[in-house]
């Protein structure tokens, strides 16, 4: 699989709010970082805290507009439509950046304004 639709599988997982398929997609030693959240590192540490984000909502689905690749840069951005708790809904643009580490990301980088996800 290349990287541009291993990137399409990841975004399918997160819209599933599979936190199990979503740290397949990470190496080992992952960088992460979710908006202006402290970073995270180690897949199992992302993988807990993804899986409470995904708990915290009632769904997620992303309209990607581009994935972009460069030498071992993969560049994702879109809207993403997130379905709270209430059923209230919140749209706002997104922007990704992935370090690959191989066919793994190494780091994560999540541009994304969700201040008011939990109003």
């Amino acid at each position: 699989m290349n990287v541009i639709d291993s990137m399409k599988k990841l975004f399918e997982a997160i819209d599933q709010k599979d936190a199990e398929e979503f740290s397949s997609f990470l190496s080992d030693n992952v960088n992460f970082r979710f908006g202006n959240a402290p970073e995270i590192q180690g897949r199992e540490e992302v993988k807990k805290t993804i899986d409470g984000f995904f708990n915290s909502i009632h769904s997620i689905d992303h309209e990607i507009e581009h994935i972009l690749e460069m030498e071992d840069i993969v560049v994702s951005n879109g809207t993403v439509n997130y379905t709270r708790l209430d059923k209230s809904k919140l749209t706002v643009p997104f922007a990704n950046v992935f370090k690959m580490d191989g066919k793994l990301i190494g780091e994560y980088q999540i541009y994304v304004d969700i201040s008011d996800l939990y109003r």
